[in-house]
């Protein structure tokens, strides 16, 4: 990647966000040889397993396992972050971070502890060039950090902490008075007050402890001292939002629902079925 810096031009390239990240690699005129062509695919078929994008680099297409732009462009309508400290927990290789880029906020801060994704982050921001901050730092990490947001998404975290009234207790210490949360998680169809708890894994997802019904979330939000919950969407997950590609070198969705019913996961729990929220810290005075 050392290598590859010295060959890109100094300034930041032209991007685009349009079903993914679009890299101008010629701006002003300027033509990138085949060689360095060559090294930037070889990087960034090393770098795998992509989960978030996708991102087209010149002629290079990285063919992530989600397209993470269906997830931006039901949320991108609800939020204003023009001005404003924006965190984003769970940032993975920061996708999200380079949409909200766009939409000119005063700072922006990715959260992730692991070490590939911030290595795709820098492979990524060594042609765009943006002043993000990313931190190797989990969602706990939140009540001590040295910075109030007034704005944090949580997308796709909540379901794999195994105390998320304690996640949303430290996303609701990370907000400025007045802040919001913009959450997404999985969820169960219920109007009762109750939550799913998998008994060894959810969709092959060992790591899937709590997936709450609309009411509970509400319950938790309510527990740890969000003034709001706002209900923005509720969307099932796809095949062809989430699927396999040779960009993640595994399986993904399609193998993880019944193959004699879909609308059920392999362990014959409901299917994969997300929430989204904006949960508001009430303004002191």
């Amino acid at each position: 990647m050392y290598s590859l810096s010295e060959k890109l031009p100094l300034k930041a390239l032209e991007y685009s966000c349009n079903e993914g990240i679009v890299i101008d690699l010629s701006p002003n005129g300027v033509i990138l040889d085949s060689q360095t062509h060559t090294l930037i695919e070889e990087i960034a078929l090393l770098l795998r397993p992509w989960r978030k994008g996708p991102f087209y680099i010149g002629e290079l297409f990285i063919d992530t396992e989600w397209k993470s732009f269906i997830k931006w462009q039901l949320l991108a309508p609800f939020v204003d972050l023009a001005g404003k400290d924006v965190a984003d927990i769970g940032c993975n290789n920061g996708y999200y971070l380079f949409e909200m880029a766009k939409h000119s906020p005063k700072s922006l801060v990715g959260f992730d502890p692991s070490g590939l994704y911030k290595t795709q982050f820098d492979f990524i921001n060594l042609f765009l060039k943006q002043p993000i901050t990313y931190e190797l730092l989990g969602i706990q990490h939140l009540r001590d950090y040295q910075k109030r947001f007034d704005v944090i998404f949580c997308l796709g975290v909540l379901y794999h902490r195994s105390d998320p009234i304690v996640a949303l207790k430290s996303l609701f210490m990370g907000l400025n008075d007045g802040g919001e949360l913009i959450l997404d998680t999985l969820i169960i169809d219920s109007t009762l007050e109750i939550a799913l708890c998998p008994r060894l894994s959810y969709a092959k997802m060992p790591n899937v402890y709590f997936i709450p019904s609309v009411p509970t979330l509400k319950g938790w939000c309510d527990r740890v001292g969000f003034a709001e919950v706002e209900v923005l969407a509720i969307s099932e997950t796809s095949t062809n939002e989430q699927r396999k590609t040779e960009w993640i070198q595994g399986l993904s969705l399609e193998s993880f629902l019944d193959p004699s019913d879909i609308s059920k996961t392999i362990e014959g729990y409901p299917a994969p079925k997300r929430g989204y929220f904006r949960c508001k810290k009430a303004k002191k005075g």
